[in-house]
């Protein structure tokens, strides 16, 4: 066919257009890479015999194959003859293809450096044009800098297109030597009186601008020429129509914004040069057409440099009403920029920037969500006391409609600004209550915790929020933290439900068949996380001291649930057995309402060791016994890990009791047994308590019922963490809170800053004789790559005879599909963790 036929008539003469055509007629892929490859071919014969009569031609056609996506290397060598040649056309495809075909990074382009600097040397302007935009597109920083001399000699001649493409060249030189920058300061000084302002003039502030940006001392002798500067700007304001520089409408509009950029570099941080720029910029701000874009351009310029630098407060609030004009532009552009620049200014100029505050709100119906989410993150700056109520409002509206990827953020904004500046408790509860049945799904993980201590402050609004929390749980029961808040409230308070005593809202007639009803829907739901359906038990738990007829049922309910697969649960329902069956008279001051916790303490703005340890107190309860096992075993079990630690000691180990926790996994329970090593070489004799029990941690199911754990986080004391542990990219540190004089609690935090992730990662711990250790359940097993997370595990340190604490520490865990298993010895521990 036609096609075929023209690939093999084509060859090295073929002309670049001949050659578009054919390639523009391949209808598929296959097609276009034949004939890529049968001309390759031509021009690769054409290049080793050494014929220098189509050169250019082919080069052309190599650098259009290059174009699009071929490799076209071996035609770097023809590039260099061909900008050697003495003609005009040569040198110019010569040139473009070695701006295309080179870069620093080859060694050849170092062979055209004498090349460029004899054209430098050229009485012809156009060549002189081509050397020059080559060096300035791909030289290195060794062309830059033998060439730096022929530049600053071509950037004082009076040809106005030389002086152009020199000003470019002197500002690649200055990027990549910047010490030759003094070489061009005298030639920019004078290029800044030049009259042709659409190239030279342009060019000059360019490199101006990029002197002072890489030097302080540029930086203070440029400043002497702001008044020259503000007078050039100052004839483009103010001048007539100009045919030669006005682009759509707009004179040099190019330049405005380069020489505004160069002002907001120079007034920046210093008042007598911005108290120059003061008048002009206010000129600029009011006689430039905003209904054009290269006008709102020049604005934005504008309101950016009166941002940066020292300005006068009137100023400043004219700028914030171009951004305000600008919230109102059909352009989604020009509305996005606005935002952003508002967004900066919302600290500086709040009550300028608070007039908008309407126009801003209008902003997130928009279309686009780039355009919203600036808008939004506006609207939380501008929340006060005044406003945070219709603000409030406006942003619940936004949270219903918004699309996901918005709403945990908007939610979290509206939690901070609720707190901050809600005008009471009862806005505050109904405000957060409102954002978890729209957003439930998407608020932070210290939501619930933070609202069931604001429902717990506010005792005299405790029937009104059970109420509301009751009649949401009804309607809705797939938002998890609305569930688990509205838990604990029925939980707490259930007795104030139960009588339906509220003046607030209308009274409604709840039975406790209703409530228990509810929760077991809760516990039953597919829907339920197991951290939910653990509050809706706990819930139901606390609900057998509050009511009177429906005890046996509540029992029932928790027994069946001690066989529940999930272990958390199974665990909560087991101990809530054990208080009817043996402690039953225990169970009502066990259950009864949760004490006030002070935020500040749990913020870690106060000392919480005393409530810490009063609260620790109120949870020493007596364990689950299970049936003990045979000590002769248990001895033997231990010695059998003490040889894994490389601790063991022929003197026998006397065995402490202790605790059974069901949430301690076999590694824990058997580093129970090395609470009793004595890391000296001997192992001494404890005389165990006389119950025989080791002190009981406060129960799981006793804080996360109340949902109070969080606290406990923040209880830090003046005990400096530590770093055990630090090798292969792995990282253990060690925080302390003193609990008691002789229990110290040790949260233990693993990290990881390797590109990998670690697996099944285990971590043991042993003491000597005299001190007792117990270790809580990890928070996991897998430690994520690039320390986007940790692991964390409790440890509780009994030292009742305050000896210095030593632990050794042993690590397994999975990395790269490799086993690796480490050990360690702590002794740098703080004198305050046992003294």
């Amino acid at each position: 066919n036609l096609f075929f036929f023209s690939i093999l008539v084509m060859g090295t003469s073929t002309r670049l257009q001949e050659l578009i055509r054919v390639i523009r007629a391949a209808k598929t892929q296959a097609e276009e890479r034949t004939v890529i490859q049968k001309e390759c071919a031509d021009i690769r014969s054409s290049f080793r015999d050494g014929d220098g009569t189509y050169r250019c031609r082919n080069v052309a056609k190599l650098l259009y194959m290059h174009m699009l996506g071929h490799p076209a290397h071996f035609g770097q060598m023809e590039c260099l003859k061909l900008i050697a040649s003495q003609r005009f056309t040569d040198k110019r495809i010569g040139y473009l293809g070695a701006m295309l075909l080179l870069d620093e990074r080859q060694d050849a382009h170092l062979l055209i450096t004498n090349s460029i600097k004899n054209d430098l040397n050229h009485s012809v302007q156009c060549i002189q044009g081509l050397a020059l935009c080559t060096l300035g597109c791909m030289g290195s920083a060794e062309m830059c800098r033998d060439l730096s001399v022929e530049v600053e000699r071509l950037l004082r001649m009076s040809n106005s297109y030389v002086k152009k493409k020199a000003a470019i060249c002197a500002v690649h030189t200055v990027r990549k030597v910047p010490e030759l920058m003094e070489l061009f300061l005298s030639a920019s000084q004078q290029l800044l009186e030049e009259k042709n302002h659409g190239g030279v003039l342009h060019g000059a502030v360019i490199l101006i601008t990029e002197m002072c940006e890489r030097s302080p001392e540029m930086l203070q002798h440029f400043r002497k020429m702001v008044p020259q500067l503000v007078h050039i700007i100052k004839d483009l304001v103010m001048s007539g129509y100009s045919p030669d520089h006005v682009v759509a409408g707009m004179n040099d509009p190019f330049l405005q914004v380069q020489i505004l950029r160069l002002l907001r570099i120079l007034g920046r941080n210093n008042e007598q040069t911005s108290e120059v720029m003061n008048d002009i910029l206010a000129q600029v701000a009011t006689n430039t057409d905003s209904t054009k874009n290269a006008g709102n351009a020049i604005l934005y310029e504008t309101v950016l440099t009166i941002m940066e630098i020292m300005s006068e407060s009137g100023l400043r609030v004219l700028a914030v009403n171009i951004l305000g004009r600008f919230l109102q532009h059909n352009d989604r552009n020009i509305r996005y920029v606005a935002l952003n620049s508002l967004l900066k200014m919302v600290q500086t100029d709040h009550n300028a920037v608070q007039r908008h505050r309407s126009t801003v709100v209008d902003c997130l119906r928009d279309l686009d969500d780039s355009v919203k989410r600036r808008a939004m993150e506006l609207s939380f700056s501008l929340v006060n006391g005044n406003n945070v109520r219709g603000l409030t409002m406006e942003l619940i509206n936004f949270l219903q409609n918004c699309n996901p990827e918005l709403k945990s953020n908007c939610a979290s904004g509206i939690f901070l600004a609720a707190e901050k500046y809600a005008p009471s408790k009862r806005w505050h509860i109904d405000t957060i209550m409102r954002v978890l049945t729209m957003a439930g799904g998407y608020v932070r993980d210290d939501a619930v915790p933070n609202l069931i201590q604001l429902i717990s402050s506010a005792s005299d609004l405790h029937a009104y929020t059970v109420q509301k929390l009751y009649t949401a749980l009804l309607q809705d029961i797939s938002q998890a933290p609305l569930v688990q808040v509205a838990s604990w409230c029925i939980g707490e308070y259930g007795e104030l439900l139960l009588s339906g005593n509220c003046e607030e809202v209308e009274p409604v007639q709840v039975t406790e068949d209703d409530v228990l009803d509810l929760l077991e829907c809760v516990l039953q739901s597919h829907m339920s996380l197991p951290a939910t359906r653990a509050y809706a038990l706990t819930a139901i738990m606390k609900l057998s001291t509050r009511i009177t007829e429906n005890i046996d049922r509540i029992r029932k309910v928790v027994s069946i649930y001690g066989s529940c697969m999930d272990i958390e649960l199974q665990q909560r329902a087991v101990e809530y057995n054990a208080l009817f069956k043996k402690y039953d008279h225990m169970r009502s001051a066990v259950l009864e309402r949760m004490p006030l916790v002070d935020k500040s303490l749990s913020d870690g703005n106060g000392d919480g060791k005393e409530l810490s340890a009063s609260l620790y107190q109120e949870a020493q309860l007596p364990a689950v016994e299970k049936p003990s096992k045979n000590p002769t075993q248990q001895t033997q079990q231990a010695n059998q890990l003490l040889d894994l630690l490389g601790m063991n000691d022929p003197s026998p180990i006397t065995l402490t009791p202790v605790t059974n926790d069901v949430t301690t996994p076999a590694g824990g329970q058997l580093l129970d047994l090395l609470g009793d090593l004595d890391m000296t070489g001997g192992y001494n004799e404890v005389s165990p308590p006389p119950d025989h029990k080791m002190l009981v941690a406060y129960p799981p199911f006793f804080f996360d019922a109340c949902s109070l754990v969080v606290f406990f986080n923040h209880f830090a004391a003046s005990l400096p963490p530590i770093t055990a542990y630090d090798r292969n990219g792995l990282l253990i540190s060690f925080s302390f809170e003193r609990v008691s004089a002789t229990l110290l609690a040790i949260t233990m935090s693993a990290t990881n800053s390797t590109e990998a992730e670690i697996t099944n990662f285990i971590f043991q711990a042993a003491v000597p004789k005299s001190i007792q250790l117990q270790l809580q359940a990890p928070s996991g097993s897998s430690i994520p790559a690039l320390n986007n997370g940790a692991i964390t595990q409790g440890i509780h340190i009994v030292n009742t005879q305050q000896q210095p604490l030593r632990m050794r520490i042993r690590v397994t865990y999975s990395h790269h599909g490799n086993a690796v298993q480490d050990l360690c010895e702590v002794n740098h521990f703080p004198p305050g963790t046992f003294q």
